[in-house]
C-alpha cells in the first residue's frame, strides 16, 4: 500500500480569517499500480479532458488531481482575473468531490510543490500537463534531478485538446486558405471520465481567498516582476489620473473612486436592479461568465438562444450582457467567454461542437451552406476557429543578439515584423538585443474579436516589455507604430530607454487645453474580404482610430531622450509642416530641476513613408549611433555628479 503526505504551504491570514497548513493522505489500493498526477493549470475542467482521461484509464491507478499557485504563472493576472480563477477552482473541487476524488492544493513554485508531492509517493510518478510553459521546463528540470526512491524519474505527458486531427503541428498550413482546404477531421469531445475514489484527509476550506490570494502574489514578487503592477492599471485611467493632475479638459468617462479604475465602470442591467439568485456573473457590473464547466456551459446554451427569449432570470441576465457587450458584430461571444476559455473551464471544441449541435437542432439536422442562422452561433463559430487556425502564434516576435542594450521595433498598419528585415540583423551586430514584434491583428499574429485602438496595441507593448524583454528598451516605431511608441513611453515612462519615431502618425497640440478621447466604433457596411479570420474586424479599427492625444503632450509625460526622423517625401502627411510644429512645440524643455527632454530631428530628404525600409543603411546609423549616445548620457551625468 502506497501513502503520500503532502503537507501544503499557506497563506498570510486575512483578518478573522487563517487559511490553515493542510495535511493530506493518499491511499492506493493497489501497490503496483502506478499513480497519475495532474497537473491543473489552464485546463480547469473534467470535460473533454484528454489528459485526465488517459490518466483514468487504467483500472484501480490512483489519480491525484493538483494544482499550484504558482506566481510566475499568476504574475499577470488581473484581480478580476484571480476572482475567476478561484471561482472556477472552487466549481473543480465541488466536481472532483462528487466523484470520491479532490483538488490538491499547492503553493509556491511548480517544480517545489510537483518534487515534494513525487517524492513522498513509493510509486511511479506520471504528470500530465496541458501546453507548453516555461514552469513545465522548471518541472522537467526538477524531476530529472531527482533522487528517487523507485529509480528512474517520473515520466512526463503532455496533452492538448486540438479542434482539429492532426499529428504535428508542422504540418498545419499557416495560410487560413490551405488551412480550410486541408478539411483537417474534427474529433468529438471527450465526456468526463469517472475517477476512482481518493482517500484524501483534507482540510475542505483550503482554497485562499482573493485577498490573500493577492498577498502571497505581492509576497512572492522578485527583482524581475517589479512591472507586474504596471498592468493592473490601464492606460485610459493612468490618461485621466495625469489629465486631473495638469486640469487638462477631456471628453473621457470614468468611475475612479476609492482606488477604482476606469474599465470599472459600472453598466446598469436591464433587469432594473433584480439580484439574481444564480448569476454567471461575478457582480452586475461584470461581463466575464464566471464559475465553472456546467455553469459557462449554461451560459453558452443561453448565449446560443438569445433570439428565443427566455423566462428563466439567470438567462435573462446573461441576454442583458450580450446587449452591453455586443458593440461590434460577434464582439459579445469574446467578451463573455474569452476568459473561461483561457483558464480552460470550458474547451474550444466543446463549444464549437455545441454550437454546431444547436444549429443542427434549428435546422432538422442539416447545416446550410449559406452560413449559419443565428448571429451568436456565426460569433461563437467563428471565435473559435479563429483561436484554433493562430493558437500557436497568439504573438508572433523575433529576437536577435545576445547581448547589449535591448531595442523593441513596432511596424506601422497592415505591416508585420519582416517589414524590419533590414534593419533587426544590422542594429544588433553594432551591439544590441533586438526584438521585434507583429502586433496583434496583423501578419501571423493573433486576431481576435476586440475593439482594437491605440490605447489597446500600446498595452500589448507594455505587457511584451514586462513579460517578454524584461528590462527598458529603446522604442522604435514607425507610422501608427510611432505612435502606439510615443503613448507606451508617455504612460509608462519607466519602460523605455529613449523614442525613436519614424515618420510616426499623430499630430502636434499647441499648449493642448483639450484632449477628447472617444470609445465609439463604427462598423463597415461593406463586406471585406481577407484570407484570415478575423482580419476583417482590424481592417475596420482604420476608419475608427483616434489619433487625438498630441505627440507633445505624450512627449511631456515620457520626459526621456526623443528622435524624431522624417522622411520628407511622405505622401501620408505635409513633412514640412509636421517638421516646423515639432520645433516651435517640442523643444529641449526643463521639467522639475532633475529631468530633461532631449527632442532630437532628423530630416530624411530622399524617403518617404517608411524610411527605416527605403534607406536601410542611413537610419540604421542614425539608429545606432542615438542608441549609443543615450546609453551613454547616464553615465556621464553620474560622473559629473561624482
Amino acid at each position: 500500500m502506497a501513502l503520500l503526505a503532502l503537507q501544503l504551504g499557506c497563506l498570510n491570514p486575512a483578518p478573522h480569517r487563517r487559511w490553515s497548513r493542510s495535511r493530506c493522505r493518499i491511499v492506493a489500493s493497489n501497490a503496483s499500480a502506478a499513480a497519475a498526477v495532474v497537473w491543473f493549470k489552464h485546463d480547469l475542467r473534467i470535460d473533454d479532458h484528454p489528459g485526465l482521461v488517459a490518466a483514468a484509464a487504467e483500472p484501480r491507478r490512483p489519480v491525484v488531481p493538483l494544482y499550484v499557485f504558482d506566481h510566475r504563472i499568476l504574475a499577470g493576472y488581473s484581480d478580476k482575473r484571480l476572482e475567476l480563477l478561484l471561482f472556477a477552482l472552487k466549481d473543480l473541487k465541488v466536481i472532483l468531490k462528487s466523484q470520491e476524488s479532490d483538488l490538491l492544493v499547492g503553493l509556491g513554485n511548480a517544480e517545489d510543490v510537483i518534487l515534494k508531492l513525487v517524492n513522498e509517493v513509493t510509486m511511479q510518478e506520471e504528470e500530465v500537463e496541458y501546453g507548453a510553459c516555461s514552469v513545465l521546463a522548471n518541472v522537467e528540470s526538477s524531476l530529472s534531478n531527482g533522487s528517487f526512491s523507485w529509480g528512474s524519474p517520473p515520466k512526463i505527458v503532455s496533452w492538448s485538446a486540438p479542434l482539429y486531427e492532426y499529428k504535428s503541428l508542422i504540418e498545419v498550413p499557416t495560410s487560413h486558405v490551405q488551412f480550410l482546404k486541408a478539411k483537417l477531421p474534427m474529433p468529438t469531445p471527450l465526456p468526463a471520465p469517472n475517477l476512482p475514489a481518493l482517500n484524501v484527509d483534507l482540510n475542505a476550506d483550503c482554497l485562499p481567498t482573493l485577498e490573500e490570494l493577492k498577498g502571497f502574489l505581492k509576497d512572492s514578487r522578485t527583482q524581475e516582476d517589479n512591472w507586474v503592477p504596471l498592468r493592473s492599471v490601464s492606460a485610459k485611467s493612468i490618461l485621466k489620473k495625469i489629465f486631473d493632475q495638469r486640469k487638462i479638459k477631456s471628453t473621457v468617462a470614468s468611475n475612479i473612486s476609492n482606488g477604482g479604475s476606469i474599465e470599472d465602470t459600472i453598466m446598469v442591467s436591464a433587469t432594473s436592479g433584480r439580484r439574481i439568485t444564480d448569476s454567471m456573473f461575478a457582480s452586475e457590473s461584470s461581463l466575464e461568465v464566471r464559475g465553472g464547466t456546467g455553469i459557462t456551459l449554461d451560459a453558452l446554451a443561453a448565449y446560443l438562444k438569445y433570439l428565443e427569449g427566455t423566462g428563466k432570470a439567470s438567462w435573462q441576465e446573461l441576454h442583458d450582457k450580450v446587449r452591453l457587450a455586443e458593440t461590434r458584430d460577434g464582439a459579445s461571444f469574446y467578451t463573455l467567454f474569452g476568459t473561461a476559455i483561457q483558464l480552460g473551464v470550458i474547451s474550444r471544441r466543446r463549444v464549437y461542437h455545441e454550437a454546431i449541435q444547436y444549429e443542427k437542432d434549428r435546422n432538422a439536422g442539416f447545416l446550410s451552406p449559406f452560413g449559419y442562422s443565428t448571429p451568436t452561433v456565426t460569433a461563437a463559430v467563428n471565435a473559435i476557429c479563429s483561436m484554433e487556425h493562430l493558437i500557436c502564434i497568439l504573438l508572433q516576435y523575433t529576437v536577435c543578439g545576445h547581448e547589449g542594450p535591448a531595442v523593441l521595433l513596432v511596424h506601422g498598419f497592415g505591416a508585420f515584423l519582416e517589414h524590419f528585415r533590414d534593419n533587426i540583423g544590422n542594429i544588433a551586430d553594432s551591439g544590441h538585443r533586438v526584438w521585434a514584434i507583429t502586433m496583434v491583428g496583423f501578419g501571423k499574429s493573433e486576431k481576435p474579436n476586440v475593439n482594437y485602438s491605440e490605447l489597446f496595441w500600446s498595452e500589448l507593448l507594455r505587457d511584451f516589455i514586462s513579460d517578454v524583454v524584461r528590462q527598458p528598451v529603446h522604442l522604435v516605431g514607425n507610422s501608427i507604430g510611432g505612435y502606439i511608441c510615443a503613448i507606451t513611453a508617455g504612460l509608462w515612462p519607466s519602460l523605455a530607454k529613449s523614442l525613436v519615431l519614424l515618420n510616426s502618425a499623430g499630430s502636434i497640440v499647441p499648449n493642448y487645453p483639450f484632449i477628447p478621447l472617444s470609445e465609439k466604433w463604427s462598423s463597415l457596411t461593406k463586406k471585406i474580404q481577407s484570407y484570415d479570420p478575423g482580419a476583417a474586424t482590424v481592417i475596420e479599427s482604420i476608419f475608427n482610430f483616434n489619433l487625438s492625444i498630441p505627440l507633445n503632450f505624450l512627449f511631456d509625460s515620457f520626459g526621456g531622450r526623443i528622435l524624431v526622423v522624417q522622411g520628407m517625401k511622405d505622401p501620408l502627411r505635409k513633412s514640412e509642416v509636421f517638421v516646423t510644429m515639432l520645433r516651435e512645440h517640442c523643444r529641449k524643455v526643463h521639467i522639475r530641476e532633475v529631468l530633461f527632454l532631449f527632442a532630437s530631428l532628423l530630416m530624411v530628404n530622399m524617403s518617404g513613408h517608411a524610411p527605416h525600409d527605403e534607406v536601410p543603411d542611413e537610419v540604421n546609423s542614425l539608429l545606432c549611433e542615438w542608441m549609443e549616445e543615450t546609453e551613454v548620457t547616464p553615465a556621464l551625468e553620474k560622473s559629473k555628479a561624482i
